[in-house]
């Protein structure tokens, strides 16, 4: 019981954590950058460039707050799922630490798409084009990365049988 309530309590601290710098950044962003044209960081490479967008990754999707809803709320149930799940095993940190962030990701964008009906970006990756992202996608690409890499190269099949208790 107490090293399950150890893992809840680590995953509760890391989503605080991160939720935390995610919205603190974009606060920022908009205060700081508002309407004004990119700020480079790194010129040619990295701008902080404010942009609100109402839409999912690359700015599909636009203005389909239901959905985005939805979505986020079934891919915040089944991480809480699974992190109910998880065994309390040091061997599983990992797993809990990659669904921490992408909790924290989510949970970060949706708080803008409740709050302001749309999600604030403001980096911007110039050497490719990339589309302007946040902290919270940080989160959710890296945590989501790491989940694969987890899977294919740590974790054998067998051992994940735990969620199907």
């Amino acid at each position: 019981m107490q090293k399950s309530l150890n893992k809840f309590i680590l995953f509760l601290v890391a989503v605080a954590v991160l939720v935390g710098v995610d919205q603190w950044s974009k606060y920022e962003a908009m205060t700081k950058l508002g309407r004004s044209d990119a700020y480079p960081l790194i010129k040619n490479v990295l701008y902080f460039w404010y942009s609100e967008n109402a839409g999912a990754a690359f700015g599909i999707l636009q203005g389909k707050h239901i959905f985005f809803f939805i979505i986020t709320v079934v891919v915040l149930a089944g991480i809480l799922y699974l992190l109910f799940k998880l065994p309390n095993d040091r061997y599983y940190m990992p797993l809990l630490f990659c669904g921490s962030l992408i909790f924290a990701g989510a949970l970060g964008n949706f708080i803008d798409r409740v709050v302001r009906n749309y999600v604030v970006d403001f980096i911007y990756f110039k050497p490719i084009n990339f589309p302007i992202f946040n902290f919270a996608d940080i989160c959710v690409t890296v945590g989501t990365f790491l989940l694969f890499l987890c899977l294919i190269f740590v974790y054998k099949e067998n051992e994940l049988e735990f969620y199907k208790k």
